[in-house]
């Protein structure tokens, strides 16, 4: 059963995703218009500071559309998981009760959702970046699968940092507080706003060495061919399910379920 289970639960994330198609075209279509927005003004600034960060013009707007490419599967805004509504209604008692355990369960449902968001929302941005701009791509079929075996990578941290944040409210009541903290962490240090390379000093070393790194910067170091450390990545992805898993744990003995 276990074998099944989750290759069904990642179908079943994908499927439930692929409802919404809209919403999804709706995604894509917001996310390249404002790619293209900010590729003109990351153009000016590199035009300006030829070499920054160890970037060109070309590798700046490729960065530019890759970002927007990596909003939905990355699932960069924050939420995506469903567990908070759980908590409050009750209904978590069940999930705990399941067949295969919570974090699992829920990362299963993720990676579906993921993979819908990849083809419905990462392709059109970056195509459309590729059309009016002139992309970088990978040089051969080695860094293309490096580059997928890093987004996958990536989408585990932010699975398990979003995770972290959603069981909060098991503590806190309501997390919206919290999630307005991560939200600005996320596009600070992920590398969504400016590539983490520009920052100076101790800053820069500072956000490169921080999980959220591993969801954007890493991943586009890797497609551009300037490095990109999976195992920076992997190690995030198992020091956050780590705490994840403890913090389920630890729901199990201290729950407070607002109207269950």
């Amino acid at each position: 059963m276990t074998i099944t289970l989750y290759p069904t639960l990642l179908l079943y994330g994908f499927r439930k995703h692929a409802t919404y198609v809209w919403a999804g075209l709706a995604g894509a279509f917001t996310n390249s218009v404002f790619g293209v927005l900010r590729a003109y003004v990351l153009i000016a600034l590199w035009q300006a500071r030829p070499g920054l960060g160890g970037y060109d013009v070309a590798d700046a707007v490729t960065f530019c559309f890759l970002t927007q490419a990596m909003i939905g599967p990355m699932q960069l805004f924050g939420g995506g998981l469903g567990l908070p509504e759980r908590i409050r209604s009750g209904d978590i008692a069940l999930d705990l009760v399941r067949p295969a355990p919570l974090q699992a369960w829920t990362l299963a449902e993720d990676l579906g959702r993921a993979g819908y968001l990849l083809l419905v929302r990462s392709i059109p941005p970056t195509l459309l970046g590729a059309l009016l701009f002139g992309i970088v791509t990978p040089d051969g079929p080695g860094r293309w699968a490096l580059f997928g075996l890093s987004m996958l990578l990536g989408v585990v941290v932010s699975f398990a940092w979003r995770y972290l944040v959603a069981l909060s409210v098991c503590w806190l009541v309501d997390e919206r507080g919290v999630q307005t903290v991560s939200l600005v962490l996320t596009l600070f240090f992920s590398g969504m706003t400016l590539p983490l390379t520009i920052f100076p000093g101790w800053l820069g070393e500072l956000a490169r060495a921080l999980p959220w790194a591993a969801m954007v910067q890493v991943p586009a170091d890797v497609f551009l061919g300037k490095g990109g450390d999976l195992g920076f990545q992997a190690l995030w992805a198992v020091a956050l399910l780590g705490l994840g898993a403890l913090g389920t744990r630890l729901i199990r003995h201290k729950v407070a379920i607002q109207g269950g």
